[in-house]
C-alpha cells in the first residue's frame, strides 16, 4: 500500500479487563507515538461503554506501520489484549 495507511475500529474486553487495560494504555499509546512514521495515534475508552476501546492510528507508510505491528507483538499490551475481539480497518489515508 503506498503513502499513509489510516488504521480505524475498537477492541473489545471482557468487564474483568478493563482495569488490565486501562493499566497498560498510557505507555502502549507512548511507545506508538515515539514510532518513526506514527503521524497519529490516539486509544480511548468509550464513555457509555467501557469494555470498548477506539482505535484511530495514522502511519507514513505501509513500513511504519508493518513496523508498529512488530513492536506490538512482542509487547505486554499484545500478551494481554492478543485475544480479545478486535474491529479495525486498514485503508489509505
Amino acid at each position: 500500500m503506498a503513502g499513509k495507511v489510516l488504521l480505524t475500529g475498537t477492541m473489545t474486553c471482557a468487564p474483568d479487563e478493563v482495569d488490565h487495560v486501562l493499566a497498560l494504555l498510557p505507555e502502549h499509546i507512548r511507545l506508538s507515538r515515539a514510532e518513526p512514521g506514527c503521524l497519529q495515534f490516539d486509544l480511548w475508552q468509550d464513555e457509555v461503554r467501557p469494555t470498548e476501546f477506539h482505535l484511530t492510528e495514522v502511519f507514513r507508510d505501509a513500513r511504519a506501520f508493518e513496523a508498529h505491528q512488530d513492536r506490538t507483538q512482542s509487547s505486554d499490551w499484545w500478551r494481554v489484549t492478543h485475544h480479545m475481539a478486535r474491529n479495525f480497518k486498514k485503508s489509505a489515508a
